[in-house]
């Protein structure tokens, strides 16, 4: 069955690569020189995936031995003012902020300013515990590993409507404890699991990720914003970079898309989605900055993979020692699967999915309301991947449909250089059959 559904996953790689009558829109803006068979059916094949996801623009690069060999930018990142996209347009990057503000606090870590497995009440204001299991402590690790025993979201967490820059009076405290805390004005009692214990289960949370911003906060006394901004974005030179659209270039800000009945419509135009929250203005400012709140480009972000991908170096410069990179990519306690294949590190996740990688493939993906994004990399292969765009998939469409049309086309990039042997990794190789 491995062998046959793998088959049927490269017939429809093939049909994309030559049943196409055209591509996404008419004008592209390429980063590298395409000049082979292989980069022309390549960009057909992406062009005709992003014509079936609606995607108004996309960006995306490929790494290898610390440097980026292939890049290439499809399509309009402001579809009014017909602004092609290029590996230097800046995109919200969504959840991939995870791992940003993950890797802060581990910088944290390696001054020994706190213990991993050491409970966080000892820094918190508050006390943070699942009222259904009072007397279990919550730590850093539970936190960075989506173990906590907070449940995933419901549309209660969500605040899009914020039109200023973080970071926000009262946020993230005393937020945290009105929304954690029984009693509180933004709690509920969905919040927190009453069937796993804190470190039994991994359920991706977002608001874990809030908790470490403060934590960050609290104990390096900077806020978040800053402390990214001088201990990780600076020394990576990642000056198109930042939690503040006010910092950067806004005319070279993808507009974010929704597609809807037959139109691209702004974020500010989704009141059938939002209602009274509807955003105020075109560009995301989510309240929840420290989950998904960065701005970024290929370019830029390209240090910060890189950086992760070489022992915590990029370009002569060490955000992070060896041991916590090696620690912050592997599968944490409990060890558990979350939503099927994904397996949880300490702010990146492990895609563990033999009939497709069947290697270790650690990274983090975004998705929100016109963003959609993927950063990645496979340490045995020396290979990474980030791709943004600026519309979504998981709203409009038929959500398993759209999952597979995203696996092929990140397998699209995988494959491009050559050094991911597909055949071999699904079983197909030379004693496969």
């Amino acid at each position: 069955m491995k062998k046959i559904i793998s088959i049927i996953i490269m017939g429809l790689l093939i049909c994309c690569s030559f049943g196409v009558q055209g591509v996404f829109y008419e004008k592209q803006s390429s980063e590298t020189t395409n000049t082979s068979l292989n980069d022309v059916i390549l960009n057909l094949k992406i062009s005709t995936l992003l014509k079936l996801f609606h995607y108004p623009s996309f960006s995306a690069c490929i790494i290898e031995d610390n440097e980026i060999t292939w890049s290439n930018s499809y399509g309009y990142y402001d579809l009014e003012n017909n602004k092609p996209a290029t590996i230097n347009t800046i995109y919200n990057i969504a959840s991939i902020t995870k791992t940003i503000t993950g890797t802060a606090l581990m910088q944290l870590w390696e001054q020994g300013l706190f213990d991993l497995d050491e409970d966080v009440n000892k820094y918190l204001p508050f006390s943070l515990r699942n009222p259904h299991f009072p007397d279990d402590s919550i730590t850093f690790r539970m936190l960075l590993s989506h173990s906590s025993s907070l449940y995933p979201e419901t549309w209660d967490y969500y605040r899009f409507d914020f039109s200023a820059d973080p970071p926000f009076e009262n946020y993230p405290y005393p937020w945290l404890e009105e929304h954690l805390l029984p009693g509180g004005d933004t709690y509920y009692p969905q919040r927190w699991s009453n069937t796993y214990r804190p470190g039994e289960n991994c359920m991706y949370a977002n608001v874990n990720f809030v908790i470490i911003a403060y934590l960050v906060e609290l104990i390096s006394g900077e806020n978040l914003v800053e402390y990214c901004k001088e201990h990780i974005f600076i020394p990576l030179e990642m000056y198109n970079t930042s939690f503040n659209l006010s910092e950067l270039d806004i005319d070279n800000v993808a507009v974010p898309y929704h597609y809807h009945d037959g139109e691209y419509l702004h974020i500010n135009e989704l009141s059938y989605i939002f209602g009274a929250d509807t955003p105020p203005e075109k560009y995301w400012r989510d309240l929840h900055y420290p989950t998904g709140g960065v701005y970024s480009t290929i370019s830029d972000l390209s240090h910060f993979l890189m950086a992760h991908m070489s022992n915590g170096f990029w370009n002569g410069v060490q955000i992070l020692e060896e041991d916590t990179i090696e620690e912050m990519h592997k599968v944490q306690p409990p060890g558990n699967p979350d939503q099927g294949t994904m397996y949880h590190g300490l702010a990146w996740i492990n895609f563990i999915n033999p009939l497709i990688f069947n290697i270790h493939i650690s990274g983090h993906g975004g998705d929100s309301f016109g963003s959609s994004t993927m950063m990645m990399y496979a340490p045995s292969e020396n290979i990474g991947i980030i791709h943004f765009t600026n519309g979504d998939r998981q709203f409009e469409e038929n959500p398993v449909l759209m999952g597979f049309l995203s696996m092929i086309l990140l397998l699209q990039l995988l494959f491009k250089q050559g050094g991911y042997n597909f055949f071999t990794h699904i079983g197909l190789g030379d004693n496969g059959g």
